[in-house]
């Protein structure tokens, strides 16, 4: 499929997939014309990047891991290793402490929302 038909069934812009190519976390090969051409393998691959820097990855660990992981499923593959569980178990403490912090600003402004609603 072409560029235009991928971005639109993944709902993410062609300048997104170039990126993703760039960055290599996304391969295509090209046309007679020079024009992109992706496997239909490549929508599942394009949501599973997108749910990746969803969760905070960065492009570089995204590349990573994505041969650790099935596109389909995001299960992991033959590839995954101890070290692929490691970093991820980083990233969820990361993304906890994140939480939390998150958590602790929304505190304070409930407080100052109660103290200005009160006056």
């Amino acid at each position: 499929m072409r560029i235009g038909e991928l971005a639109h069934r993944t709902g993410v812009s062609e300048r997104s997939l170039r990126y993703y190519e760039q960055q290599g976390l996304l391969a295509s090969s090209r046309t007679p014309g020079g024009h992109r051409e992706y496997p239909e393998a490549a929508v599942d691959r394009v949501i599973r990047i997108q749910e990746l820097f969803a969760a905070g990855l960065p492009s570089r660990k995204i590349a990573r891991l994505l041969p650790c992981l099935r596109d389909a499923d995001g299960g992991p593959s033959e590839l995954a290793d101890a070290q692929l569980v490691a970093d991820l178990t980083a990233e969820r403490e990361r993304i906890d402490r994140m939480m939390a912090d998150l958590a602790r600003s929304r505190e304070v402004l409930d407080h100052v929302i109660e103290a200005a609603d009160g006056t």
